[in-house]
C-alpha cells in the first residue's frame, strides 16, 4: 500500500484517541483493517509527513510525541486561548487538596493511602477518589505489609495531560523549593 493511502488512516488515528497513541497500536488498527501486514518504518514516514504537514503555520496543532505515543496538541502561539476556555470548565479542575496528593503520588509511586495521609496530615479519601475517576492515578496491586493497602501510581492519562514521557521529567523537587518554605534559622 502506497505511503499516501496509509497517512490519513494514521491522522485519523491520532485525532480520534483521548490518549496518546502508540506505534504499535497503529500497527494493529492498520492491520487489521486492511489485511496486511505494516512496518514500524511505514508508521514512521507517514508520523514524519504528518507533522511537516502540522508544522506550517495553517494549522492550530502540532503533532507531538508524548508518552512514548503520538497525539495532536495546541501549538503554544494558542496556549492563551485555550486556557480561556479551560478557566470557564473549571468544575474538571482539581482542587488544591487534589494537585497535593497527586503530586505526592507522582514523586513517591508506588504509594498507599496511609502513606499519602501521613505526608498531608488529612484525610485523603475525596481526594484519591477524584482522582481515580479522573483517571489520573491507577491502583498498582497491593503492598505487602499487613493489610495488604493498595497501591497508586499516576497513570498514562497523567503523562498525557502534564506532556510528559516519562515521569524523569517531573520537577526536581529542589528546583521548586524556596527558601521562603523553610523552617528555622540559616546556617552560615
Amino acid at each position: 500500500m502506497p505511503q499516501t493511502e496509509i497517512t490519513p488512516h494514521i491522522e485519523a488515528l491520532i485525532f480520534s484517541s483521548v490518549q496518546s497513541i502508540t506505534v504499535q497500536e497503529i500497527i494493529l488498527a492498520l492491520n487489521a483493517v486492511f489485511n496486511k501486514e505494516h512496518t514500524e518504518t511505514q508508521i514512521f514516514d507517514a508520523l514524519d509527513e504528518l507533522k511537516s504537514k502540522y508544522a506550517s503555520d495553517g494549522f492550530a496543532m502540532a503533532l507531538v510525541n508524548v508518552n512514548s505515543g503520538y497525539q495532536f496538541l495546541t501549538k503554544p502561539a494558542y496556549h492563551e486561548t485555550v486556557n480561556q476556555l479551560q478557566l470557564h470548565r473549571s468544575k474538571k479542575k482539581l482542587s488544591q487538596a487534589a494537585m497535593e496528593t497527586l503530586a505526592i503520588i507522582a514523586y513517591r509511586q508506588p504509594i498507599t493511602k496511609l502513606e499519602i495521609e501521613q505526608i498531608r496530615g488529612v484525610n485523603s479519601d475525596y481526594s484519591v477518589q477524584r482522582l481515580l475517576e479522573k483517571e489520573l492515578i491507577s491502583i498498582e496491586g497491593k503492598a505487602e505489609t499487613p493489610g495488604r493497602p493498595i497501591l497508586y501510581t499516576t497513570s498514562s492519562l497523567f503523562m498525557d495531560y502534564f506532556g510528559l514521557n516519562n515521569l524523569n521529567q517531573l520537577p526536581q523537587l529542589k528546583d521548586i523549593a524556596r527558601e521562603e518554605n523553610a523552617v528555622g534559622e540559616i546556617a552560615e
